[in-house]
Protein backbone atom coordinates (compact mmCIF):
# COMPACT_ATOMS: atom_id res chain seq x y z
CA UNK A 1 0.00 0.00 0.00
CA UNK A 2 1.93 3.40 -0.97
CA UNK A 3 1.45 6.40 1.39
CA UNK A 4 3.10 9.70 0.95
CA UNK A 5 6.66 8.90 2.06
CA UNK A 6 6.55 7.13 -1.15
CA UNK A 7 5.50 10.01 -3.15
CA UNK A 8 8.31 10.96 -4.25
CA UNK A 9 8.70 8.12 -6.32
CA UNK A 10 5.58 8.78 -7.69
CA UNK A 11 6.10 12.48 -8.37
CA UNK A 12 9.61 12.20 -10.10
CA UNK A 13 7.83 9.53 -12.52
CA UNK A 14 4.64 11.91 -13.04
CA UNK A 15 6.74 15.04 -13.90
CA UNK A 16 9.26 13.12 -16.18
CA UNK A 17 6.45 12.04 -17.86
CA UNK A 18 3.93 15.13 -17.98
CA UNK A 19 2.48 15.46 -21.36
CA UNK A 20 1.88 19.18 -21.91
CA UNK A 21 -1.51 20.98 -21.02
CA UNK A 22 -2.97 20.53 -24.74
CA UNK A 23 -3.06 17.30 -24.97
CA UNK A 24 -4.73 16.71 -21.57
CA UNK A 25 -7.60 19.13 -23.13
CA UNK A 26 -7.63 16.47 -26.22
CA UNK A 27 -8.99 13.96 -23.91
CA UNK A 28 -12.69 12.72 -24.31
CA UNK A 29 -13.80 11.97 -20.61
CA UNK A 30 -16.11 9.62 -19.70
CA UNK A 31 -17.03 9.34 -15.84
CA UNK A 32 -18.93 7.01 -13.97
CA UNK A 33 -20.11 8.12 -10.09
CA UNK A 34 -21.32 5.97 -7.76
CA UNK A 35 -22.85 6.21 -4.32
CA UNK A 36 -24.82 3.89 -2.49
CA UNK A 37 -26.02 4.12 1.24
CA UNK A 38 -26.71 0.53 1.88
CA UNK A 39 -24.79 -2.29 2.41
CA UNK A 40 -26.97 -5.25 2.42
CA UNK A 41 -28.59 -6.38 5.37
CA UNK A 42 -25.71 -6.95 8.19
CA UNK A 43 -24.60 -3.26 7.47
CA UNK A 44 -26.23 0.29 9.31
CA UNK A 45 -27.04 2.67 6.33
CA UNK A 46 -24.22 5.79 5.30
CA UNK A 47 -25.62 8.98 5.44
CA UNK A 48 -23.57 11.10 3.50
CA UNK A 49 -22.24 8.26 0.54
CA UNK A 50 -24.78 9.29 -2.31
CA UNK A 51 -24.25 12.88 -1.44
CA UNK A 52 -20.49 12.46 -2.01
CA UNK A 53 -21.44 11.14 -5.63
CA UNK A 54 -23.36 14.03 -6.55
CA UNK A 55 -20.86 16.77 -5.87
CA UNK A 56 -18.64 14.60 -7.42
CA UNK A 57 -20.89 14.20 -10.51
CA UNK A 58 -21.82 18.16 -10.82
CA UNK A 59 -18.41 19.17 -10.53
CA UNK A 60 -16.85 16.75 -12.94
CA UNK A 61 -19.50 18.12 -15.14
CA UNK A 62 -18.81 21.80 -14.37
CA UNK A 63 -14.97 21.70 -14.37
CA UNK A 64 -13.60 18.48 -15.19
CA UNK A 65 -14.46 18.23 -18.79
CA UNK A 66 -16.76 15.91 -18.57
CA UNK A 67 -19.94 16.20 -21.22
CA UNK A 68 -23.18 15.32 -19.50
CA UNK A 69 -23.85 12.73 -22.35
CA UNK A 70 -20.81 11.25 -21.52
CA UNK A 71 -21.21 10.72 -18.06
CA UNK A 72 -23.45 8.53 -15.63
CA UNK A 73 -24.87 8.70 -12.15
CA UNK A 74 -25.50 5.67 -10.13
CA UNK A 75 -27.76 6.70 -6.50
CA UNK A 76 -28.27 3.40 -4.53
CA UNK A 77 -27.99 0.88 -7.79
CA UNK A 78 -26.54 -2.41 -7.25
CA UNK A 79 -23.27 -4.13 -8.81
CA UNK A 80 -25.57 -5.11 -12.18
CA UNK A 81 -26.17 -1.34 -12.56
CA UNK A 82 -23.00 -0.31 -12.27
CA UNK A 83 -21.33 -3.16 -14.42
CA UNK A 84 -23.90 -2.29 -17.38
CA UNK A 85 -23.28 1.48 -17.27
CA UNK A 86 -19.51 1.14 -16.70
CA UNK A 87 -19.92 -1.43 -19.87
CA UNK A 88 -21.84 1.50 -21.64
CA UNK A 89 -19.25 3.98 -21.11
CA UNK A 90 -16.55 1.70 -22.10
CA UNK A 91 -18.08 1.12 -25.69
CA UNK A 92 -18.77 4.84 -26.03
CA UNK A 93 -14.99 5.24 -25.39
CA UNK A 94 -13.88 2.39 -27.94
CA UNK A 95 -15.89 3.85 -30.61
CA UNK A 96 -14.24 7.74 -29.81
CA UNK A 97 -10.73 5.67 -30.05
CA UNK A 98 -11.79 4.11 -33.17
CA UNK A 99 -12.06 7.92 -34.08
CA UNK A 100 -8.78 8.86 -33.46
CA UNK A 101 -9.44 10.52 -30.12
CA UNK A 102 -7.58 9.86 -26.77
CA UNK A 103 -9.68 8.90 -24.23
CA UNK A 104 -10.13 8.92 -20.27
CA UNK A 105 -12.57 6.89 -17.61
CA UNK A 106 -13.24 7.90 -14.63
CA UNK A 107 -14.58 5.62 -11.56
CA UNK A 108 -16.02 7.13 -8.60
CA UNK A 109 -17.51 5.33 -5.77
CA UNK A 110 -18.51 5.92 -2.51
CA UNK A 111 -19.83 3.97 -0.09
CA UNK A 112 -19.60 0.36 1.92
CA UNK A 113 -16.58 -2.21 1.59
CA UNK A 114 -16.05 -5.13 3.14
CA UNK A 115 -13.78 -8.57 2.60
CA UNK A 116 -12.61 -7.02 -0.41
CA UNK A 117 -15.45 -6.26 -2.02
CA UNK A 118 -17.73 -3.10 -2.55
CA UNK A 119 -20.70 -3.85 -1.04
CA UNK A 120 -23.81 -2.20 -3.11
CA UNK A 121 -27.07 -2.61 -1.72
CA UNK A 122 -27.20 -6.80 -1.17
CA UNK A 123 -24.82 -7.33 -3.93
CA UNK A 124 -20.39 -7.74 -4.46
CA UNK A 125 -18.69 -6.45 -6.61
CA UNK A 126 -14.93 -8.07 -6.12
CA UNK A 127 -11.67 -5.49 -5.76
CA UNK A 128 -9.91 -7.72 -7.87
CA UNK A 129 -12.85 -8.23 -10.67
CA UNK A 130 -13.01 -4.63 -10.79
CA UNK A 131 -9.22 -3.67 -10.82
CA UNK A 132 -9.15 -6.19 -13.79
CA UNK A 133 -11.89 -4.76 -15.33
CA UNK A 134 -10.31 -1.45 -15.48
CA UNK A 135 -6.62 -2.64 -16.86
CA UNK A 136 -8.69 -4.48 -19.62
CA UNK A 137 -10.53 -1.21 -20.49
CA UNK A 138 -9.39 0.53 -23.97
CA UNK A 139 -9.37 3.73 -22.41
CA UNK A 140 -5.73 5.92 -22.62
CA UNK A 141 -6.31 6.69 -18.99
CA UNK A 142 -8.55 5.05 -16.10
CA UNK A 143 -8.75 6.36 -13.11
CA UNK A 144 -10.68 4.97 -10.08
CA UNK A 145 -11.63 6.50 -7.05
CA UNK A 146 -12.80 4.90 -4.33
CA UNK A 147 -13.87 6.26 -0.91
CA UNK A 148 -15.47 3.04 0.86
CA UNK A 149 -16.02 3.22 4.69
CA UNK A 150 -18.62 2.73 7.76
CA UNK A 151 -21.15 4.58 10.14
CA UNK A 152 -20.10 6.29 13.95
CA UNK A 153 -21.55 9.00 15.43
CA UNK A 154 -20.39 12.48 14.79
CA UNK A 155 -17.11 11.33 12.68
CA UNK A 156 -18.39 7.90 12.01
CA UNK A 157 -16.87 4.71 9.68
CA UNK A 158 -17.88 3.81 6.61
CA UNK A 159 -18.28 0.21 6.09
CA UNK A 160 -19.83 -2.83 7.92
CA UNK A 161 -17.51 -3.93 11.10
CA UNK A 162 -13.51 -3.60 11.00
CA UNK A 163 -12.22 -4.86 7.70
CA UNK A 164 -9.54 -4.78 5.34
CA UNK A 165 -10.80 -1.93 3.19
CA UNK A 166 -8.64 -2.14 0.07
CA UNK A 167 -5.91 -4.48 -1.09
CA UNK A 168 -3.90 -2.15 -3.72
CA UNK A 169 -0.30 -2.61 -4.65
CA UNK A 170 1.96 0.09 -4.14
CA UNK A 171 3.04 -0.78 -8.19
CA UNK A 172 0.82 -0.77 -10.71
CA UNK A 173 0.33 -4.20 -13.07
CA UNK A 174 2.53 -4.50 -16.37
CA UNK A 175 -0.79 -4.58 -18.36
CA UNK A 176 -2.20 -1.71 -16.41
CA UNK A 177 -1.84 0.57 -19.13
CA UNK A 178 -2.25 4.23 -17.51
CA UNK A 179 -4.33 2.95 -15.03
CA UNK A 180 -4.54 5.12 -11.39
CA UNK A 181 -6.00 4.03 -8.11
CA UNK A 182 -6.86 6.37 -5.32
CA UNK A 183 -8.29 5.52 -2.61
CA UNK A 184 -9.42 6.60 0.79
CA UNK A 185 -7.43 4.94 3.17
CA UNK A 186 -5.13 2.32 4.01
CA UNK A 187 -6.06 -1.65 3.90
CA UNK A 188 -5.76 -1.69 7.83
CA UNK A 189 -7.97 1.19 8.32
CA UNK A 190 -11.67 2.54 8.40
CA UNK A 191 -12.44 5.57 6.37
CA UNK A 192 -14.74 8.20 8.46
CA UNK A 193 -17.15 10.45 7.63
CA UNK A 194 -18.16 14.06 9.64
CA UNK A 195 -21.68 15.32 10.03
CA UNK A 196 -20.13 18.80 10.03
CA UNK A 197 -18.86 18.52 6.29
CA UNK A 198 -21.95 16.33 5.59
CA UNK A 199 -19.74 13.94 3.77
CA UNK A 200 -16.50 11.99 4.55
CA UNK A 201 -13.33 13.38 4.81
CA UNK A 202 -11.32 12.36 1.86
CA UNK A 203 -14.28 13.22 -0.28
CA UNK A 204 -14.54 16.43 1.05
CA UNK A 205 -10.88 17.49 0.35
CA UNK A 206 -10.94 15.86 -2.71
CA UNK A 207 -13.57 18.14 -3.87
CA UNK A 208 -12.03 20.95 -2.25
CA UNK A 209 -9.24 20.63 -4.40
CA UNK A 210 -10.42 20.25 -7.24
CA UNK A 211 -12.03 23.17 -6.54
CA UNK A 212 -8.77 25.25 -6.98
CA UNK A 213 -7.37 24.79 -3.16
CA UNK A 214 -5.02 22.27 -4.65
CA UNK A 215 -3.71 24.53 -7.38
CA UNK A 216 -0.46 24.98 -5.69
CA UNK A 217 1.02 25.69 -9.13
CA UNK A 218 -1.23 28.25 -9.90
CA UNK A 219 -1.82 27.59 -12.94
CA UNK A 220 -5.37 27.46 -12.73
CA UNK A 221 -5.59 23.23 -13.34
CA UNK A 222 -5.46 20.75 -10.55
CA UNK A 223 -3.57 17.79 -11.43
CA UNK A 224 -4.39 14.14 -10.35
CA UNK A 225 -1.13 14.44 -8.22
CA UNK A 226 -2.20 17.29 -6.67
CA UNK A 227 -5.43 17.03 -6.06
CA UNK A 228 -4.39 13.47 -4.44
CA UNK A 229 -1.64 15.41 -2.22
CA UNK A 230 -3.79 17.45 -1.05
CA UNK A 231 -6.32 15.00 0.16
CA UNK A 232 -3.85 13.03 1.50
CA UNK A 233 -2.79 15.56 3.76
CA UNK A 234 -5.67 16.95 4.64
CA UNK A 235 -7.31 13.85 5.43
CA UNK A 236 -4.68 12.68 7.42
CA UNK A 237 -4.87 15.90 9.67
CA UNK A 238 -8.02 15.84 10.04
CA UNK A 239 -8.89 12.61 11.04
CA UNK A 240 -5.69 12.50 13.71
CA UNK A 241 -7.51 13.60 16.78
CA UNK A 242 -10.88 10.99 15.86
CA UNK A 243 -12.00 7.61 17.56
CA UNK A 244 -10.94 5.84 14.43
CA UNK A 245 -7.40 7.09 14.17
CA UNK A 246 -5.94 8.81 11.46
CA UNK A 247 -6.83 7.57 7.90
CA UNK A 248 -4.00 7.69 5.30
CA UNK A 249 -5.57 7.92 1.48
CA UNK A 250 -3.77 5.50 -1.05
CA UNK A 251 -2.51 5.57 -4.01
CA UNK A 252 -1.52 3.51 -6.82
CA UNK A 253 -0.68 4.23 -10.00
CA UNK A 254 0.94 3.61 -13.46
CA UNK A 255 0.97 6.87 -16.11
CA UNK A 256 4.06 5.45 -18.06
CA UNK A 257 3.57 7.31 -21.56
CA UNK A 258 0.47 9.55 -20.17
CA UNK A 259 1.91 11.60 -18.02
CA UNK A 260 0.15 13.85 -15.12
CA UNK A 261 -3.62 14.36 -15.98
CA UNK A 262 -5.00 17.78 -15.45
CA UNK A 263 -8.42 16.68 -13.34
CA UNK A 264 -10.37 19.85 -13.58
CA UNK A 265 -9.89 23.28 -15.00
CA UNK A 266 -10.43 26.47 -12.58
CA UNK A 267 -11.09 28.61 -15.81
CA UNK A 268 -13.86 25.96 -17.19
CA UNK A 269 -16.61 27.66 -15.81
CA UNK A 270 -16.03 31.38 -16.87
CA UNK A 271 -16.57 31.92 -13.09
CA UNK A 272 -15.97 31.93 -9.72
CA UNK A 273 -14.14 33.60 -6.86
CA UNK A 274 -10.42 35.44 -6.63
CA UNK A 275 -8.44 35.69 -3.55
CA UNK A 276 -5.69 38.56 -4.17
CA UNK A 277 -2.62 38.29 -3.43
CA UNK A 278 -2.74 41.26 -1.07
CA UNK A 279 -5.39 39.41 1.13
CA UNK A 280 -3.94 37.44 4.67
CA UNK A 281 -2.62 34.91 4.79
CA UNK A 282 -4.85 31.50 6.40
CA UNK A 283 -7.04 29.01 5.43
CA UNK A 284 -10.43 30.80 4.33
CA UNK A 285 -13.98 28.41 4.59
CA UNK A 286 -16.78 29.02 2.13
CA UNK A 287 -19.90 28.09 3.52
CA UNK A 288 -23.25 27.22 1.37
CA UNK A 289 -27.05 29.08 2.28
CA UNK A 290 -27.28 25.35 4.81
CA UNK A 291 -24.21 25.73 6.93
CA UNK A 292 -22.21 23.34 5.16
CA UNK A 293 -18.56 23.78 4.25
CA UNK A 294 -18.24 23.24 0.14
CA UNK A 295 -14.70 24.43 -0.35
CA UNK A 296 -11.68 25.70 1.66
CA UNK A 297 -8.44 27.49 0.68
CA UNK A 298 -4.98 27.73 2.18
CA UNK A 299 -3.87 31.01 1.56
CA UNK A 300 0.08 31.68 1.10
CA UNK A 301 1.70 35.34 1.44
CA UNK A 302 1.56 37.65 -2.05
CA UNK A 303 0.21 34.33 -3.78
CA UNK A 304 -3.33 35.13 -6.05
CA UNK A 305 -5.69 31.96 -5.57
CA UNK A 306 -8.90 31.06 -7.06
CA UNK A 307 -11.77 28.71 -6.25
CA UNK A 308 -14.51 27.76 -8.56
CA UNK A 309 -16.85 27.90 -6.17
CA UNK A 310 -20.57 27.54 -8.45
CA UNK A 311 -22.91 30.79 -8.87
CA UNK A 312 -24.51 31.47 -5.29
CA UNK A 313 -24.37 33.01 -2.29
CA UNK A 314 -21.35 32.24 0.58
CA UNK A 315 -20.14 32.96 3.94
CA UNK A 316 -16.73 33.58 3.99
CA UNK A 317 -14.64 32.28 7.27
CA UNK A 318 -11.58 32.51 8.31
CA UNK A 319 -10.59 32.01 11.63
CA UNK A 320 -8.05 33.69 13.67
CA UNK A 321 -6.49 32.88 17.07
CA UNK A 322 -8.95 35.44 19.17
CA UNK A 323 -11.67 35.69 16.69
CA UNK A 324 -13.69 35.00 13.21
CA UNK A 325 -13.43 37.18 10.46
CA UNK A 326 -16.65 36.80 8.49
CA UNK A 327 -18.29 37.88 5.60
CA UNK A 328 -20.43 37.17 2.33
CA UNK A 329 -19.79 36.92 -1.03
CA UNK A 330 -22.04 36.15 -4.31
CA UNK A 331 -20.40 34.21 -6.98
CA UNK A 332 -22.44 35.26 -10.64
CA UNK A 333 -22.59 32.49 -13.49
CA UNK A 334 -19.93 33.68 -15.93
CA UNK A 335 -18.56 36.43 -13.87
CA UNK A 336 -15.28 36.18 -11.48
CA UNK A 337 -16.42 37.30 -8.09
CA UNK A 338 -13.01 39.32 -5.78
CA UNK A 339 -12.84 38.47 -2.19
CA UNK A 340 -12.12 41.86 -0.41
CA UNK A 341 -10.50 42.12 3.33
CA UNK A 342 -12.83 45.12 3.87
CA UNK A 343 -16.36 43.04 3.09
CA UNK A 344 -15.05 40.82 6.23
CA UNK A 345 -15.98 41.62 9.91
CA UNK A 346 -14.55 40.83 12.93
CA UNK A 347 -16.76 37.96 15.06
CA UNK A 348 -17.23 36.24 18.71
CA UNK A 349 -16.56 32.13 17.84
CA UNK A 350 -19.88 31.97 18.83
CA UNK A 351 -21.06 33.11 15.68
CA UNK A 352 -19.24 30.81 13.60
CA UNK A 353 -21.28 29.99 10.40
CA UNK A 354 -19.91 26.35 9.83
CA UNK A 355 -22.66 24.24 12.25
CA UNK A 356 -23.91 21.92 9.91
CA UNK A 357 -27.38 23.14 9.95
CA UNK A 358 -29.94 22.60 7.22
CA UNK A 359 -29.09 20.05 4.64
CA UNK A 360 -31.27 21.09 1.94
CA UNK A 361 -28.46 20.01 -0.85
CA UNK A 362 -29.19 16.39 0.46
CA UNK A 363 -32.71 16.26 0.31
CA UNK A 364 -34.60 14.09 -1.88
CA UNK A 365 -38.06 13.32 -2.91
CA UNK A 366 -40.20 10.39 -3.18
CA UNK A 367 -43.17 10.23 -5.10
CA UNK A 368 -46.19 7.62 -5.12
CA UNK A 369 -49.73 6.24 -5.10
CA UNK A 370 -51.61 5.05 -1.63
CA UNK A 371 -54.34 2.90 -1.18
CA UNK A 372 -56.31 1.66 2.84
CA UNK A 373 -58.98 1.61 4.60
CA UNK A 374 -60.57 3.91 6.98
CA UNK A 375 -63.14 3.13 10.08
CA UNK A 376 -64.27 4.31 13.67
CA UNK A 377 -63.22 2.78 16.61
CA UNK A 378 -67.20 3.71 17.90
CA UNK A 379 -69.62 0.93 16.16
CA UNK A 380 -72.82 3.18 15.59
CA UNK A 381 -70.96 5.76 14.15
CA UNK A 382 -69.66 3.59 11.66
CA UNK A 383 -72.70 2.44 11.50
CA UNK A 384 -74.89 5.39 10.73
CA UNK A 385 -72.63 8.11 10.70
CA UNK A 386 -69.38 7.75 9.39
CA UNK A 387 -68.89 4.93 7.34
CA UNK A 388 -65.71 2.41 6.98
CA UNK A 389 -64.44 3.31 3.19
CA UNK A 390 -61.56 2.30 0.99
CA UNK A 391 -59.32 4.94 0.33
CA UNK A 392 -56.68 5.60 -2.31
CA UNK A 393 -55.02 8.74 -2.81
CA UNK A 394 -51.29 9.94 -3.69
CA UNK A 395 -47.90 11.04 -1.68
CA UNK A 396 -45.02 13.42 -2.38
CA UNK A 397 -42.46 12.93 0.71
CA UNK A 398 -39.69 15.08 1.31
CA UNK A 399 -36.90 13.45 2.80
CA UNK A 400 -33.49 15.03 4.88
CA UNK A 401 -34.52 18.61 4.68
CA UNK A 402 -34.77 19.40 8.17
CA UNK A 403 -32.46 16.96 9.46
CA UNK A 404 -31.19 12.96 8.83
CA UNK A 405 -33.68 10.62 8.61
CA UNK A 406 -37.12 13.05 9.01
CA UNK A 407 -39.36 12.67 6.40
CA UNK A 408 -42.24 15.79 5.56
CA UNK A 409 -45.41 14.24 3.81
CA UNK A 410 -47.98 15.63 1.77
CA UNK A 411 -51.14 13.64 0.62
CA UNK A 412 -54.28 13.12 -0.37
CA UNK A 413 -56.87 10.21 -0.48
CA UNK A 414 -60.40 9.97 -1.93
CA UNK A 415 -62.93 7.36 -0.78
CA UNK A 416 -66.88 6.15 -0.96
CA UNK A 417 -69.28 4.03 -1.18
CA UNK A 418 -73.53 3.65 -1.51
CA UNK A 419 -75.19 3.06 1.69
CA UNK A 420 -78.51 3.25 2.95
CA UNK A 421 -79.54 5.44 5.72
CA UNK A 422 -80.85 3.75 9.23
CA UNK A 423 -81.81 6.61 11.71
CA UNK A 424 -84.40 5.77 14.47
CA UNK A 425 -86.76 8.74 12.85
CA UNK A 426 -85.65 7.92 9.02
CA UNK A 427 -84.66 4.29 7.22
CA UNK A 428 -84.37 3.37 3.81
CA UNK A 429 -82.98 6.97 1.70
CA UNK A 430 -80.08 5.42 -0.44
CA UNK A 431 -77.05 8.17 -0.65
CA UNK A 432 -73.28 8.37 -1.56
CA UNK A 433 -70.72 8.77 1.37
CA UNK A 434 -67.63 10.05 0.37
CA UNK A 435 -64.59 11.20 2.03
CA UNK A 436 -61.85 13.49 1.43
CA UNK A 437 -58.38 13.78 3.22
CA UNK A 438 -55.74 16.27 2.90
CA UNK A 439 -53.06 16.02 4.99
CA UNK A 440 -49.35 16.93 5.89
CA UNK A 441 -47.07 14.63 8.35
CA UNK A 442 -43.64 14.71 9.73
CA UNK A 443 -42.24 11.42 10.82
CA UNK A 444 -39.01 10.39 12.07
CA UNK A 445 -37.40 7.03 10.58
CA UNK A 446 -34.63 4.76 12.07
CA UNK A 447 -33.24 3.03 9.37
CA UNK A 448 -32.05 -0.58 8.96
CA UNK A 449 -30.51 -2.10 6.11
CA UNK A 450 -33.31 -2.13 3.58
CA UNK A 451 -36.19 -1.30 6.10
CA UNK A 452 -36.81 1.87 8.43
CA UNK A 453 -39.82 1.98 11.05
CA UNK A 454 -40.79 5.32 11.18
CA UNK A 455 -43.17 7.46 13.89
CA UNK A 456 -44.97 10.83 13.69
CA UNK A 457 -47.55 13.12 13.36
CA UNK A 458 -50.01 14.03 10.75
CA UNK A 459 -52.94 16.78 10.66
CA UNK A 460 -55.71 16.10 7.85
CA UNK A 461 -58.26 18.69 6.94
CA UNK A 462 -61.67 16.18 5.83
CA UNK A 463 -64.53 16.64 3.88
CA UNK A 464 -67.25 14.10 4.92
CA UNK A 465 -70.01 14.26 2.42
CA UNK A 466 -73.37 12.19 2.15
CA UNK A 467 -75.10 12.68 -1.01
CA UNK A 468 -78.95 11.80 -1.33
CA UNK A 469 -80.50 9.91 -4.19
CA UNK A 470 -84.25 11.57 -3.07
CA UNK A 471 -83.59 15.29 -4.51
CA UNK A 472 -85.96 15.80 -1.40
CA UNK A 473 -83.67 15.42 0.45
CA UNK A 474 -80.65 18.19 1.46
CA UNK A 475 -76.98 16.52 1.03
CA UNK A 476 -75.19 16.63 4.13
CA UNK A 477 -71.40 18.43 4.57
CA UNK A 478 -68.84 18.39 7.53
CA UNK A 479 -65.12 19.47 7.46
CA UNK A 480 -62.63 20.03 10.35
CA UNK A 481 -59.09 19.27 10.73
CA UNK A 482 -58.32 16.41 12.73
CA UNK A 483 -54.49 15.51 13.94
CA UNK A 484 -52.80 11.98 14.55
CA UNK A 485 -50.43 9.88 14.75
CA UNK A 486 -48.76 7.78 12.06
CA UNK A 487 -46.12 4.98 12.49
CA UNK A 488 -45.05 2.16 10.26
CA UNK A 489 -42.31 0.45 8.22
CA UNK A 490 -40.70 1.84 5.04
CA UNK A 491 -39.03 -1.10 2.67
CA UNK A 492 -36.91 -0.67 -0.53
CA UNK A 493 -36.68 -3.67 -2.48
CA UNK A 494 -35.06 -2.17 -5.19
CA UNK A 495 -32.78 1.19 -5.59
CA UNK A 496 -35.54 3.57 -6.20
CA UNK A 497 -38.68 1.70 -5.38
CA UNK A 498 -39.69 2.10 -1.88
CA UNK A 499 -42.98 0.00 -0.15
CA UNK A 500 -44.36 1.03 3.00
CA UNK A 501 -47.23 -0.68 5.67
CA UNK A 502 -48.31 2.17 7.89
CA UNK A 503 -51.14 2.79 10.34
CA UNK A 504 -52.58 6.20 11.37
CA UNK A 505 -55.24 7.00 13.84
CA UNK A 506 -56.91 10.53 14.48
CA UNK A 507 -59.05 12.68 16.75
CA UNK A 508 -62.62 14.20 15.25
CA UNK A 509 -64.49 16.46 17.57
CA UNK A 510 -68.27 16.19 16.22
CA UNK A 511 -70.14 19.07 17.31
CA UNK A 512 -73.35 19.30 14.95
CA UNK A 513 -76.01 17.76 16.57
CA UNK A 514 -74.06 17.05 19.63
CA UNK A 515 -70.49 17.29 21.27
CA UNK A 516 -68.52 14.29 20.59
CA UNK A 517 -65.26 13.18 20.93
CA UNK A 518 -64.82 10.51 17.87
CA UNK A 519 -61.39 8.11 16.99
CA UNK A 520 -61.06 6.68 13.53
CA UNK A 521 -58.06 4.54 12.47
CA UNK A 522 -56.78 3.76 9.05
CA UNK A 523 -54.48 0.96 7.78
CA UNK A 524 -52.81 1.78 3.99
CA UNK A 525 -50.03 0.54 2.01
CA UNK A 526 -47.98 2.95 -0.48
CA UNK A 527 -45.71 2.26 -3.13
CA UNK A 528 -43.12 5.21 -3.53
CA UNK A 529 -41.18 5.86 -6.04
CA UNK A 530 -37.36 8.21 -5.90
CA UNK A 531 -36.71 10.36 -9.02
Amino acid sequence: MSRLPCLTRALALVLALAASAADADTLRRFALVAGNDQGGADTRPLRFARDDARKMHALLLRLGGVSPVDAKLLLNEDARDFLAALAELEQRARAARARGERTALFVYYSGHAKDGALRLGDTRLGFDDLKRRLAEASSDIRIAILDSCRSGAMTRTKGARRAPAFDIESGASRDARGLVILTSSAADEDSQESDALAGSYFSHHLASGLLGDADRSGDGRVTLFEAYSHAYARTVADTAASSAGPQHPTFSYDLAGNGDLVLTDLRASGGGLIVPGAAPVGTYYFVDPGGLVVAELDKAADVERRVALAPGTYRVKRRLADRLRIGEVEVRRGHQAVLHEARLQDAPFSDDPVKGGLRADGAWWTLGLAGGVQSYFDAPTRDSLFLSVGMVGAEAQLHDYFRRDWVWGLDVALGSRRAVLMLPTLTGPGYRYSMTSVGTSLSSEWPMGPVAPFLGARMAWLIMRRDFADEALPDQKFAMFSPGLVAGIRWNPLSRLHLTARARTHYLLYNVDAQRSLGFWELGALVTYQP
